[in-house]
C-alpha cells in the first residue's frame, strides 16, 4: 500500500530551463517519493523486456513514483527512473506509459546523464562570457542599460546552448525507444500520442506549460521521425494485452483514490461502475475516508471474486491495520506475501504488523520476514528501524544496535551510525560477520564524514 517515504534531492538528465537559468551549475530539486507494491510490480513488469532490450541489468534499474499531478518523468542519479502520479494519472492507454519508459530508457543505454553535468558546464561558459563582455561594454560607455541587457542576452545564450543539446539528446533517447520497441514487438504509438498530447502544451503560455514538455523539447520533427517508423515497423498495430491495460487501469484507480478526496473518487468512479479498478478506487477511498466498515465490505467482495489476489489481501490489511485492528491484519498480510513472495514492500508490511502486535510468538517470523525484505532491498532503512525494534523484543541487543547503525547510516546520520556502530563492536566477537559489519559500518561514517569537513 502507498508509503510515503520523504523528500529527496536529485540532479536529474531533464532538466527544466527556470531551473538551470536560476542555478546552471546544480539543477536541484526536492521531490516527494511514495512507494506501493502493486504499482512498481505492474510497472516493472512492462518495463523489463525494455531493459533487457537496451543491454541493460533489469536488476539495476530502479522505477521510484513521485507524489506529483504534473505529467513528467525523468531519469536521475544513475539508472534511476522516476515516474510523477500524473503520468500514470492521465494517459488513457498502458502503451502511453509504456513509451515514455522507452524513452527515459534510451537516456539511461545513451548515458545521457552523465554528458549532461557537461552541457551544463558549457551553456555556462557561453553565457557567462556573453555577459562579461557586454558588462564590459556598459562599464566603457558608461551605459547601464547595455549592460543589463547583457546579461540578459548571456542567460538567453546559455538557455538557447543547453536547449540545443537537450534536443539532440531526446532525438537520441527517441531513437533509441524506436528500436527497444521493434526488439520487444511492441508499438510506438503510445510514444506517438504522448508527444502529441505534449505537442498542444506549446500552443499554451510558458507557464501553464507541463514540465515535461519543457524539459523534453517537442518538435515537429521527433513527430515525423516517429511516424515514418510507424510506416515502416511490423508493430504499428500490435496493442499491449488487455491483461495488462487492465492492470494499468487498476493501479490507475488506486492511485486516483490515494491522491484525490472522496467526493472527487466517487465522481469519478460512481456505484454504476463495475468493473474491478473502479470497485477497487471506491474500497480505497472509503478506507481512507475513513469508513472502515463500508471499505471492507468492498474489498471482501473482490477478494471473494480473486482469493489468490495478493493486493487485494494487502488493502484489506492495511484497512485493518490503520484501524487499529493489528492482529487480525497478519494473516492477510501472510497471504498476501504467499501469493507475491518476491515483493520486498509486502514482507515488510508483514514483518511491521507481526512487530506492533507485540505478541512474543509472532517476533520470530517478524524477524525472518524484514530479512527477506532486506535480502531484496537492502538500502531500506524502514526495515532496518524494523529488525531493530524486533531484535530488542527477543532480547538480542548486539544485532538491534547493529541494525540501528544500518538505519543510520543509510539515513546519513553519520555520528548516529558511529555511535551505534562503535557500541554493537564490543557486542560481538572480533572475526564474526557482525563484528565486521559493524567495523563496515564504522569506517563508511568515518569516511563521510571526513569527506564533508
Amino acid at each position: 500500500m502507498f508509503k510515503f517515504i520523504g523528500l529527496i534531492t536529485t540532479v536529474s538528465c531533464s532538466l527544466l530551463v527556470s531551473i538551470i537559468i536560476s542555478n546552471p551549475a546544480i539543477a536541484q530539486g526536492k521531490r516527494i517519493l511514495i512507494r506501493d507494491a502493486e504499482t512498481e510490480s505492474t510497472i516493472r513488469a512492462y518495463s523489463l523486456p525494455l531493459f533487457e532490450a537496451a543491454g541493460l541489468n533489469p536488476s539495476s534499474v530502479s522505477i521510484k513514483l513521485i507524489l506529483n499531478d504534473n505529467l513528467n518523468a525523468f531519469v536521475s542519479g544513475g539508472q534511476n527512473i522516476f515516474l510523477n502520479t500524473g503520468l500514470i494519472l492521465k494517459t488513457v492507454n498502458v502503451d502511453e506509459v509504456i513509451g515514455v519508459i522507452a524513452h527515459e530508457t534510451g537516456h539511461i543505454a545513451g548515458g545521457h546523464l552523465a554528458r549532461t553535468s557537461g552541457a551544463i558546464e558549457d551553456a555556462q561558459t557561453i553565457g557567462i562570457v556573453s555577459s562579461i563582455l557586454g558588462v564590459g561594454a556598459g562599464i566603457l560607455t558608461g551605459r547601464g542599460d547595455l549592460a543589463a541587457a547583457a546579461v540578459a542576452g548571456g542567460v538567453e545564450a546559455t538557455k538557447r546552448s543547453f536547449l540545443k543539446f537537450s534536443r539532440t539528446q531526446e532525438s537520441s533517447a527517441d531513437q533509441a525507444a524506436l528500436s527497444m520497441l521493434d526488439d520487444v514487438g511492441m508499438s510506438a504509438r503510445g510514444l506517438y500520442d504522448f508527444l502529441h498530447v505534449l505537442e498542444d502544451n506549446d500552443l499554451l503560455s510558458p507557464e501553464r506549460q507541463n514540465p515535461y514538455q519543457r524539459s523534453h523539447p517537442i518538435t515537429r520533427e521527433r513527430i515525423e521521425v516517429i511516424e515514418s517508423h510507424m510506416d515502416r515497423s511490423s508493430y504499428t498495430d500490435v496493442r499491449p494485452a488487455e491483461s495488462v491495460q487492465l492492470a494499468h487501469e487498476r493501479i490507475q484507480a488506486k492511485l486516483y483514490a490515494y491522491t484525490y478526496p472522496f467526493i472527487l473518487t466517487m465522481r469519478q468512479y460512481p456505484d454504476s461502475d463495475t468493473s474491478v479498478a473502479a470497485r477497487y478506487a471506491r474500497a480505497f477511498a472509503y478506507y481512507k475516508k475513513p469508513d472502515l466498515e463500508k471499505g471492507l465490505e468492498l474489498i471482501d467482495q473482490l477478494i471473494a471474486e480473486y482469493p489468490n489476489d495478493p493486493y487485494f489481501h494487502e488493502l484489506k490489511a492495511q484497512m485493518l491495520f490503520d484501524h487499529g485492528q493489528v492482529a487480525r491484519s497478519v494473516a492477510h498480510y501472510e497471504l498476501a506475501v504467499r501469493l507475491a513472495p518476491e515483493s520486498a514492500l509486502l514482507s515488510l508490511e508483514l514483518g511491521q504488523a507481526q512487530v506492533a502486535t507485540e505478541q512474543a510468538v509472532l517476533i520470530d517470523p517478524a524477524i525472518r520476514n524484514l530479512k527477506n525484505s532486506l535480502a531484496i532491498e537492502p538500502k531500506s532503512s524502514f526495515a532496518w528501524h524494523q529488525l531493530a525494534i524486533a531484535y530488542g523484543r527477543s532480547n538480542r541487543m548486539g544485532m538491534s544496535t547493529l541494525a540501528l547503525a544500518e538505519e543510520a547510516i543509510l539515513q546519513r546520520r553519520y555520528d548516529d551510525a558511529i555511535y551505534q556502530a562503535g557500541k554493537a563492536k564490543t557486542m560481538f566477537d572480533t572475526g564474526t560477520k557482525e563484528h565486521l559489519q559493524a567495523e563496515d559500518i564504522l569506517n563508511a561514517a568515518d569516511n563521510a564524514v571526513r569527506s564533508s569537513q
